[in-house]
């Protein structure tokens, strides 16, 4: 029996049975287990607890629950909203100035946290009413405070970074440094946009006139030691003084003392963040899992070989093969979240990244990119979804989507120019690994 073309039928599947609404990680599990039994026997998942155990030792992957509780401690501690509104104070004299702190802001909690949900919900619940309250119009409101929020997906130490690092077997400290160049192409291009409406639409984003006592004194006590945790975690890495691990822990530890210096975070504060560190991290593990089980089996009844073949036969070689993943990636970004897309997906496609000699880092930054396109393309964005949760009922979705539209677009040019262009995102880990000897 010619197993491989079962393989590919547990892909729609596991499609049908997610769209019902059934948990990932379980979903995951049980497609794995009616495949393998069928077709392979029980006998095979003898090998199952040696890939999970493999999964749960990864040192690498420690770094995932230690930046999510990070980020729990920055929205606990009041420490982001004290950024945003100190941001709002130097920006807001500018037509588009309070956008440009919610982007500046944005980009900031993604430097230090890399986790998506809790950036998108803390930008709604803080930069949403301030924007609405001072006469911006409500799409571009929307839309910024979705696109802020999602910058944590390109932008070191992205979540999706250390994970799709870890399954293609990419360096994560040079994947961190290849994905500086778009994150920062996405943020300078965010600005200009907000500011250009600011400029030519003045009634859209007005100037909000802001009092400049004690200005130099908040950014003294609220921006700079933000700053700092952005220096410390990211450059440990940079220079090679830590593993992304160890600077993830620097991190955590770094930031539980600024909001303990503070006296920002109590007791019951500090424990409800250990609670959702607790139940995100459980979340992704469960889903890496699933996953492992999942290709597994695929492996096992030759799935691998059933989609290379067919990737092979795409008609433009190599650059098929990449405008057909590019582009089945940014559709299944519309209805699956990225913790399946990167393991589920990206482990189908990674034997065609080789076979084409393509260089598993560059694609690793065009996935991420796309993905975090993904996240804002409606109908099912999933951080359209964070914000209309948290925003007054009035806000309908048709205005989140109005709002996200300019946004997608500057992501897409992006995603674009970078693969027309590899040396945008190779240069800079190259130059690195030539100045330090490599």
């Amino acid at each position: 029996m010619n197993t491989s073309l079962w393989a590919l039928c547990m892909f729609p599947v596991l499609i049908v049975l997610l769209l019902a609404g059934y948990p990932v990680a379980f979903t995951l599990g049980a497609v794995a287990l009616l495949f393998g039994w069928s077709f392979l026997g029980l006998d095979f998942f003898g090998l199952l607890p040696l890939r999970i155990w493999g999964v749960m030792t990864n040192f690498t992957l420690l770094a995932v629950p230690l930046f999510i509780f990070m980020g729990m401690l920055l929205k606990r501690s009041g420490l982001a909203v004290e950024m945003l509104e100190t941001m709002g104070r130097l920006c807001g004299r500018v037509g588009g100035g309070l956008a440009l702190a919610t982007v500046l802001v944005g980009a900031l909690l993604s430097a230090t946290t890399g986790v998506v949900g809790a950036t998108v919900v803390t930008l709604g619940v803080i930069a949403m009413p301030t924007m609405i309250r001072h006469g911006y119009h409500v799409p571009l409101a929307a839309g910024t405070v979705a696109a802020a929020g999602t910058l944590g997906q390109i932008i070191p130490p992205g979540i999706v970074l250390i994970l799709l690092g870890d399954i293609m077997g990419v360096p994560i400290g040079r994947l961190f440094i290849a994905a500086l160049v778009p994150g920062a192409l996405l943020v300078g291009l965010y600005a200009l946009y907000v500011l250009a409406v600011g400029r030519l639409r003045p009634q859209a984003a007005p100037a909000v006139p802001t009092t400049t006592e004690a200005l130099f004194s908040a950014v003294l006590r609220r921006l700079l030691p933000v700053l700092s945790l952005v220096v410390v975690v990211l450059g440990s890495i940079f220079m090679g003084i830590a593993s992304p691990t160890e600077s993830a822990a620097l991190g955590a530890l770094g930031t539980l003392a600024l909001a303990a210096y503070r006296r920002r975070l109590g007791r019951a504060g500090l424990q409800e963040a250990l609670t959702q560190t607790l139940q995100l991290s459980s979340m992704v593990f469960m889903i890496l899992i699933g996953a492992t089980a999942f290709g597994l089996v695929f492996r096992g009844m030759g799935g691998e070989q059933a989609v290379l073949s067919i990737l092979d036969g795409l008609p433009g070689g190599r650059v098929g093969f990449l405008v057909f993943s590019m582009g089945l990636i940014f559709l299944l970004g519309m209805f699956l979240d990225f913790l399946e897309i990167c393991f589920i997906v990206i482990p189908v496609l990674l034997p065609a990244v080789h076979h084409f000699g393509i260089d598993p880092l560059w694609f690793a930054i065009l996935v991420t990119v796309n993905l975090q396109t993904s996240f804002i393309t409606p109908p099912f964005g999933f951080s359209i979804f964070y914000l209309k949760a948290v925003v007054p009922r009035e806000l309908s979705l048709l205005s989140i989507y109005r709002g996200v539209v300019p946004f997608i677009i500057i992501q897409l040019l992006v995603l674009i120019g970078i693969a027309a262009l590899p040396s945008v995102v190779l240069w800079l880990p190259d130059w690195l690994d030539r100045l330090h000897g490599l």
